[in-house]
């Protein structure tokens, strides 16, 4: 367990944290779900809100929801969650304290088509909502065993609502909404200097991560992978370096891009990244509702895996393997900066060797195969989530999450 004299509520270290730092860490998030719900508020009046349906995205009321009904089915309702990742999934639990909870925030009982036109409980009602399952897991909490298995369930539903944090953030910013600067929600991600690339030697490197606090089931386990020697870049992509393709006509030059990728952009019909209104003579991009100057240092962001592939072609570069972010990331601590986007991989989103399933199963396994592996974090990223081996995934053609890429020499 973490020290709690040594440790606070933001490190990544909470993976590891007791029932003390546990419930200053489950707070915390609330009240930052709570100041997403005002923002909201501020910037739309008070719900229901009329948003124009996003096939991609969740209504934001929904969301803030379904963050209260996660922690109560995993926590309070949950009958085993003392047996940690060993639970039964199927097993029945106890009842909501809010009659019909199951109805609108279990997302296999609600499509995303059917949540823009729900009647969702009001913002009072999901307020108490919020504060009637965080008082039932605080004291739950209080009588939990200081084990890993008997602290799962608390670890699941803390991970699970900062997850909803960035997903809150990626919402505002594909619907438009202003946030106000007075909520500390949303920010940009820092300008890099240009840095040399990074070598690395030929390794046997230890992929993902091994036992011991809470992990991601799409991290177990750590195996040894051979890496061959590599050179990768020492931040991601910026706007400056992302812009000399475009100047180039990369947007018009099929031999950069991928069967998939030109499908993709002759269907799309795109010129430059979403959201980017001008990236000629300086990029003017749509930001959480205004139109922003970006700086050309700050990372490119809001591209697809065909775009970031399509730049690594036109620059006679590659996109790194996961194992290479990975091992990069672990071992450059100072050199390797990442952490303004989360960044697209070469890799294909795959399970691990012995891979079994957590309860909470269906993020990962629906996605193996199909979807390429992110790395990293965003500028929207809670701190505590923010791991080396954390491991993110979006479809090739996703381009409204605060993505970015960095390359590798071919």
């Amino acid at each position: 367990m973490v020290d709690l004299e040594s440790a606070d509520v933001h490190s990544p270290l909470m993976r590891r944290a007791g029932r003390d730092l546990l419930s200053l860490a489950l707070m915390d998030a609330r009240n930052r779900t709570l100041r997403w719900l005002a923002a909201l508020e501020d910037a739309l009046g008070a719900p229901p809100w009329s948003l124009p349906p996003q096939p991609d995205l969740d209504p934001p009321l929904w969301r803030i929801g379904h963050v209260a009904w996660f922690q109560e089915r995993w926590v309070a309702r949950n009958v085993h969650r003392q047996r940690g990742a060993e639970a039964d999934p199927t097993a029945p639990r106890l009842p909501s304290v809010l009659p019909q909870a199951d109805r609108w925030y279990d997302p296999a009982q609600s499509a995303r088509e059917q949540r823009w036109s729900m009647a969702l409980p009001d913002a009072a009602a999901t307020r108490q909502y919020l504060a009637d399952t965080m008082e039932l897991t605080l004291e739950l909490l209080e009588s939990a065993e200081e084990t890993d298995p008997a602290l799962y369930a608390y670890r699941l539903a803390l991970f699970h609502e900062d997850l909803q944090a960035e997903a809150l953030a990626e919402t505002a910013q594909g619907l438009g909404i202003a946030i106000a600067s007075r909520h500390a929600l949303v920010g940009d991600p820092l300008a890099t200097p240009p840095r040399e690339p990074l070598f690395f030697p030929a390794t046997r490197w230890m992929l993902g991560s091994a036992p011991g606090g809470f992990v991601f089931d799409n991290e177990k386990w750590a195996h040894e992978v051979a890496v061959p020697e590599f050179e990768i870049d020492a931040h991601p992509v910026t706007w400056s370096q992302y812009g000399e393709f475009v100047e180039d006509g990369g947007y018009d030059e099929p031999r950069w891009w991928s069967p998939h990728g030109l499908a993709w952009l002759q269907r799309e019909g795109r010129r430059v990244p979403r959201y980017v209104d001008q990236l000629r003579g300086g990029v003017l991009q749509q930001r959480f509702g205004r139109l922003a100057r970006v700086p050309g240092g700050q990372p490119a962001m809001h591209v697809s895996w065909h775009e970031a592939d399509a730049w690594c072609r036109w620059a006679g570069r590659r996109l790194p393997a996961e194992v290479e972010w990975e091992a990069a990331a672990q071992s450059y601590s100072r050199g390797f900066a990442w952490g303004g986007v989360r960044e697209w991989t070469a890799s294909t989103f795959r399970p691990y060797p012995g891979f079994v399933p957590d309860p909470w199963a269906d993020p990962s396994r629906a996605h193996f195969g199909q979807a390429k592996s992110q790395r990293g974090a965003s500028f929207a990223t809670p701190a505590r989530l923010r791991h080396t081996r954390l491991r993110r995934w979006a479809m090739a053609e996703d381009d409204r999450g605060f993505c970015g890429f960095r390359s590798c020499a071919t």
